[in-house]
């Protein structure tokens, strides 16, 4: 896959804190970052489509929130085990 080299500039708590976290994954800093960066792609996607979706039918009500956290919780407690 192609890759585009970078230079970023991260605060010094943050770039420590990632760097420590790619050495706990024992993966590079660039592969971190770039999970990290397609991570908050999904979620910003996600975000988008939900807003579309309540533009069209209406807001989420109380009851499907819960139903999606429930939801994600379990795919969060699978993903750890």
């Amino acid at each position: 896959m192609p890759v585009r080299k970078l230079s970023v500039a991260l605060e010094d708590e943050t770039a420590a804190a990632a760097a420590a976290a790619a050495e706990r994954r024992g993966v590079s800093l660039s592969s971190w970052l770039n999970e990290a960066a397609e991570h908050a792609l999904r979620v910003e996607a996600g975000l988008r489509a939900v807003a579309e979706w309540e533009a069209e039918h209406g807001s989420l009500t109380e009851g499907e929130l819960a139903e999606a956290d429930r939801f994600l919780a379990g795919k969060r407690r699978r993903r750890a085990s």
